[in-house]
This record gives C-alpha cells, sequence and structure tokens, in this order.
C-alpha cells in the first residue's frame, strides 16, 4: 500500500452502528493487523434528518456503544467528528475536515464491496479516489472490479462475516437472547437500556 511519508495510516471506518457487534469488530482487527494501516476510527454517522428515524438509536447512545466495545484495545478509536457538521453528511467533507486537523495522519476510508459498486454516485467521488486511499472489503455479491487496477483502491481479502445490526435489532425485539453477538459490556448495556425491544 503506497504510503506518505511517516504519517500515521489511520483507517476510518463509517456507519451507523446501531448497535456495534462482534462483525464490525472483527472486520476492523483484521484490517489493522492485515490491511496495511496502524488503526482505525469508527466514524459514528449521525441521525440524517431527511429520513425516518425507525429504530435508530440516539447518536450519544451509539458513541457509547462503540467506546464500550472497544475501550481495551489500543488501536481503536470512537469518533463523534460527524454529529457537529452540517448534516447530511458528506464522505468528502469529513475526509478534507479531518484532514487538515490531523496533518500527521494518513486516512484511509473503508466500505465493503456493495458501497464502491455505487462510489460513483457519492458527492465528489473523483476527488476522493485522487486524494484518498480506499480499502475494500468483500460482500457477497458484490465485487469490486471496475477499481482492480486504481492505485488508490486497495482490496482486501478480509473474512466474510453475515452478523448484521438489523438481525440484532430483530432478534431482541422478538425478545431473543443475542448476547454472544456482541461483546459483553455492549449487550449489558443494551439490555440495561430496554434498547431495540
Amino acid at each position: 500500500m503506497p504510503t506518505n511519508n511517516n504519517k500515521i495510516k489511520t483507517g476510518l471506518y463509517f456507519g451507523s452502528f446501531n448497535p456495534i457487534h462482534n462483525g464490525h469488530l472483527m472486520l476492523a482487527n483484521y484490517l489493522v493487523e492485515n490491511g496495511g494501516i496502524d488503526c482505525l476510527w469508527f466514524v459514528i454517522s449521525p441521525q440524517n434528518p431527511f429520513k425516518k428515524k425507525d429504530s435508530l438509536l440516539a447518536d450519544y447512545h451509539r458513541l457509547e456503544l462503540v467506546r464500550l466495545a472497544i475501550d481495551d484495545f489500543p488501536k481503536f478509536q470512537a469518533s463523534d467528528i460527524e454529529f457537529s457538521m452540517p448534516k447530511p453528511s458528506y464522505t468528502i467533507n469529513t475526509l478534507c475536515y479531518l484532514s487538515e486537523k490531523y496533518p500527521n495522519r494518513e486516512f484511509y476510508l473503508i466500505m465493503g464491496g456493495d458501497n464502491i459498486e455505487g462510489f460513483y454516485r457519492w458527492k465528489n467521488s473523483d476527488q476522493i479516489l485522487d486524494h484518498y486511499n480506499i480499502i475494500v472489503f468483500p460482500r457477497n455479491g458484490y465485487n469490486a472490479n471496475q477499481y482492480l487496477n486504481h492505485p488508490h483502491v486497495h482490496i482486501v481479502e478480509t473474512p466474510i462475516i453475515e452478523v448484521s445490526s438489523t438481525f440484532i435489532r430483530e432478534s431482541i425485539s422478538k425478545g431473543q437472547d443475542v448476547r454472544y453477538f456482541m461483546p459483553q459490556k455492549v449487550w449489558k448495556y443494551i439490555d440495561e437500556m430496554n434498547f431495540y425491544k
């Protein structure tokens, strides 16, 4: 993977993390150990004011769940950077802001094969491709073949983990016990707060 001087290679894993689960953590763990980055930030996406809320927990609860999940792993960090940015939040704006705020870091955008397929529709996608590295992990039924030879797109063959936040929310709403799909502290917080029930 191309490097930029001695900057800290920092992966940015965007998501609603509603809730964060072991699949997110296993993927992130794999990437910091095998994906060519030094550390990884979980960037919690704020509630989009133009979308129906449904079962999305408040921003600060999802941030707290991420913090609980990663508090004993020094290569991970929770980021609420988008909470204070204009809505809706566009990835290019967040990348530009972080690059300016942390000049000692080189940021890598992390996304699944499902997202890279429709990446051309993102705001300023060409600018992102020109100035930032993108790490793509596989998702069943999707591929990143159109970017195979792009110098800034790095396809990493991570294990495919078929666990979703939707499955966890739906299971909890049915009264099912899914405590082993997430860190114990995360499960305890969700259970005590009666989330998703």
